[in-house]
């Protein structure tokens, strides 16, 4: 079995299998006609429970034979132009390639002993995003595994800034359309179910800081602490961004940490068009990005920037077999000093090479492309008379629904759009999102893809109103 192990005297299997494995997955890239196959689970799981992994294939061709079957045929396509789902964007082939570089040499960022240039390569990148997104000279981060762990250590800086001897004290301020990861965090962190103070958002899903500002009073006035406030640029639903200079101010004036979950709207950090929807982000004393959202990076691809490097402490603990103490003095590099993870993979290469390939530019090229797609749409849906928008986008997103002439029950037209949202899913022609708006159902269409064009979502929108009225046909067809 050592013929398996990727060394000096493998090289050569190693290079026809890879190419093989390369050779399958971009014929299947090209020949994709739609983004999914509509199987369903019941008819994928017995192909997958009758595999018996005691007996092995011995043959990488026959295992890319059954891989076919089990997954790259019914696999869900982001590259293609009418995936509209979550966000999960088409990835660039620098990318792809530094993937395939940080798998085969499969360095670990936690120590200089494990990684040596990835270790350089990946605090580069963090200094190049905090120069972007304007921290300051003491500013500092690490890679992570995505927005939620992001958050959580964001969140646990603040906890320990926050300096309390009573966690039962400590609160939490994020709009009512922030992530649910901010109350994971909570949970996780040791708070209790009422630490997060949800914030009312305005017509256009914005955190209300008249709201805010009343809310922190309050806080003060019954002795709890504002441990911190998450402002979110590029909500999950609706792509808003809330008022950062003006949370920036009252976090100022409360002494309270700001945290910018920026894990979709980082792509403005290199937009040569909207940079300024962020303004105000560079007042914050931490920042979550996700460069596998916007900057067209495969998964897994974020990271977490602080203002103040020496906040980091708080996520550092010494093992004399991995970083001890000594290597501080001795000026030795090991990101796991600052990072909740220990064995971590070199994600950064990824980025590294995109820049080196495509510049800044670049990448905000592509973004600027889908929030213009995503405005294109916004115009589409608001002039159809079969279907109700919610706001007008502030990135790439679109939140709507199918609005039948003759029904007026709403909860009849919530069981249309599930409706058409699982039929669409199911025939494979397309992928929508969708969510909940003042307790109906709506849909969504996330456009990451600058490959979409509005005739792609004009056909999709007729797709879903002809599932919408098939659904309501059928439903007075039962009714009489």
């Amino acid at each position: 079995m050592r013929s398996h192990l990727l060394n000096d005297t493998t090289a050569e299997q190693y290079r026809r299998s890879v190419t093989e494995g390369v050779e399958r997955v971009a014929a299947k890239l090209a020949a994709t006609d739609r983004p999914f196959t509509g199987i369903t689970v019941d008819a994928l799981a017995p192909r997958i429970d009758g595999i018996d992994l005691d007996q092995p294939l011995h043959d990488t061709g026959a295992v890319l034979d059954e891989l076919e079957d089990v997954y790259l045929r019914d696999a869900i396509y982001f590259h293609h132009p009418r995936y509209l789902a979550h966000l999960n964007c088409p990835v660039v082939i620098p990318a792809v390639l530094g993937e395939a570089v940080l798998s085969a040499v499969n360095s670990s960022l936690d120590t200089w002993d494990q990684s040596a240039g990835g270790t350089l390569i990946e605090r580069k990148l963090i200094d190049w995003t905090t120069e972007r997104i304007g921290l300051g000279p003491a500013a500092d981060g690490v890679f992570t595994s995505g927005g939620t762990q992001s958050n959580l250590q964001a969140l646990l800086l603040a906890r320990e800034e926050a300096k309390s001897n009573d966690l039962a004290t400590l609160r939490i301020f994020a709009s009512e359309v922030s992530h649910f990861s901010v109350k994971k965090s909570a949970k996780l962190l040791g708070l209790g179910q009422d630490a997060v103070v949800s914030i009312p958002v305005d017509h256009d899903k914005r955190m209300q800081t008249v709201a805010l500002a009343r809310e922190l009073e309050r806080c003060k006035e019954a002795g709890l602490v504002p441990m911190a406030v998450v402002a979110t640029a590029g909500t999950t639903d609706f792509g808003s961004i809330d008022p950062l200079p003006e949370i920036a101010e009252l976090c100022e004036q409360f002494g309270t940490w700001m945290h910018v979950d920026a894990a979709y709207g980082c792509g403005l950090l290199a937009s040569l068009k909207h940079r300024d929807r962020i303004n105000g982000i560079e007042r914050a004393d931490s920042v979550t990005v996700d460069y596998h959202k916007s900057f067209f990076q495969p998964v897994s691809s974020s990271a977490v920037l602080v203002r103040d490097a020496a906040t980091l402490r708080h996520a550092t603990y010494h093992a004399e077999y991995l970083n001890p103490r000594r290597m501080v003095e001795e000026r030795i590099p090991n990101q796991v000093d600052k990072s909740l993870q220990t064995t971590r993979r070199f994600d950064a290469l990824k980025l590294w090479m995109t820049l080196r390939t495509m510049g800044a530019d670049g990448i905000g090229q592509l973004f600027d492309e889908v929030c213009e797609l995503a405005r294109e749409g916004w115009k589409l849906i608001a002039a159809d008379p079969r279907f109700d928008v919610v706001v007008e986008p502030s990135l790439s997103t679109l939140v709507f629904r199918y609005i039948p002439a003759a029904v007026t029950d709403p909860a009849e037209i919530d069981r249309a759009n599930l409706y058409a949202r699982k039929a669409l899913f199911a025939s494979g022609d397309a992928i929508v999102a969708g969510t909940k708006v003042g307790g109906r159902h709506y849909l969504k269409f996330t456009l990451l893809n600058p490959e979409t064009q509005a005739s792609d979502i004009a056909a999709v929108l007729d797709l879903i109103a002809g599932h919408a009225e098939q659904y309501l046909g059928e439903s007075l067809d039962r009714a009489s």
